[in-house]
């Protein structure tokens, strides 16, 4: 994707700063994958992607900017999703301020984002081969765990050092050529954790000491004032009070993107028209503050089956015109009459959506990892399941472009 350069200017310093605007909108996609030992014995491996849509609500005269975040993780074994689509995970909603040079000030409320304050950029302008430090901490959510319902922080002091300047093209759809200030990363973790006072009668575990590190390549593009895209290798190990050992490896890699927000009147309408123009039966449009969705109503797959009808894969032949309008992310929600039991209705709704999402990813339409599946069985039905009517309606797939 890129290739090294050395720039006449090589000596002359630069000062590296977060820009925002409000209205911005910008997405993170990151996927990890990881291996996990409990007590010294594999436990599993993981594919873990990160989704975050962000916009920019506020700034403030000293150049932070409001961050108004809805992040999700989703998570699957690697051993059994390699032909599968990423199912859209559970989202946690977070509000922050950053600063010019990328501290958080963020409410304890708030579990998302993990790491914070990386990276933290110099105060002071700086020419390649120039090296700073800064403090920033790692805040895991281990409610689900242990008895911690707080974000748990691990403090550290990271090291950076401006690399080189490096030729690539950005992450964006627009595949800009640009000149990218490339920043490594180390930092070590070491922290004892100070025990809740319960603890004991609690009769629940918790973390006792953290060890580990992080080693990340970050592409700056100093120009638009945000990163481009970084990698990262890592270790985390826990140890707790009841003598248990969680050892996390793994490498990441993540995008930064902006995107625009579909789910407007003027989208709306156009849609709607191409709708029309295309003579497609049983679709609606709506939008909603997630996107713009696209509804396939009575769609037909083969009796008692996620297998597709060579008649409703034409429908999704023109509807994938419309969707080569747009670069979002795509959630393909799968919907069934209220018919059988719920455990039935809910997997055949995960299957189809699996279906149209698995065909969309065949046609190029996007790849795996810019398009997520959910199955919510009978539960949100659109019309009455008394009649023969209501029910075609309910047994429907949405599309939605994806504003957050």
């Amino acid at each position: 994707m890129t290739s090294v350069f050395a720039q006449s200017g090589e000596t002359a310093k630069r000062q590296l700063r977060f820009k925002y605007k409000k209205g911005d909108n910008y997405r993170v996609l990151s996927t990890v994958t990881e291996t996990v030992k409990v007590n010294g014995l594999l436990n599993h491996k993981a594919e873990i992607v990160n989704r975050v849509s962000a916009r920019i609500t506020d700034t403030d005269k000293n150049g932070r900017g409001l961050n108004e975040a809805t992040f999700m993780t989703t998570e699957n074994s690697t051993s059994t999703t390699a032909n599968k689509t990423l199912t859209y995970g559970e989202e946690y909603e977070s509000k922050y301020w950053r600063d010019s040079r990328g501290v958080f000030d963020i409410s304890k409320e708030y579990f998302m984002p993990v790491v914070r304050d990386v990276p933290t950029l110099p105060e002071t302008s700086v020419k390649i081969g120039e090296s700073w430090t800064a403090s920033g901490h790692e805040a895991h959510d281990l409610r689900r765990s242990f008895a911690n319902n707080e974000p748990f922080k691990v403090p550290f002091t990271a090291s950076y050092t401006y690399l080189r300047d490096e030729e690539g093209v950005t992450s964006d759809s627009k595949h800009e050529k640009k000149t990218f200030q490339v920043i490594g990363v180390k930092y070590s973790l070491f922290f004892e954790s100070p025990l809740p006072d319960n603890l004991i009668n609690s009769g629940e575990d918790f973390p006792t000491s953290t060890m580990g590190y992080s080693n990340q390549t970050i592409w700056w593009d100093n120009d638009k004032g945000q990163i481009d895209h970084y990698t990262e290798d890592f270790r985390i190990v826990m140890e707790t009070y009841y003598g248990n050992q969680y050892d996390f490896t793994g490498k990441a890699h993540a995008e930064v993107t902006d995107f625009e927000r579909t789910a407007t009147d003027e989208n709306l309408a156009e849609v709607l028209e191409k709708v029309k123009d295309l003579e497609l039966e049983n679709v609606s449009v709506t939008k909603s503050e997630k996107g713009l969705t696209i509804s396939l109503e009575n769609i037909q797959f083969e009796a008692d089956s996620a297998v597709l009808l060579n008649s409703e894969k034409r429908k999704i032949d023109k509807i994938i015109k419309i969707l080569g309008n747009y670069t979002n992310d795509l959630l393909i929600s799968g919907h069934t009459a209220l018919a059988g039991t719920e455990e039935s209705c809910q997997l055949l709704s995960e299957e189809r959506a699996e279906s149209v999402a698995q065909y969309l990813i065949n046609k190029g339409v996007r790849d795996k990892y810019h398009i997520f599946t959910k199955g919510f069985g009978a539960k949100v039905p659109i019309a009455s399941n008394s009649t023969d009517k209501g029910m075609a309606k309910n047994r429907r797939v949405e599309i939605t472009i994806l504003d957050k």
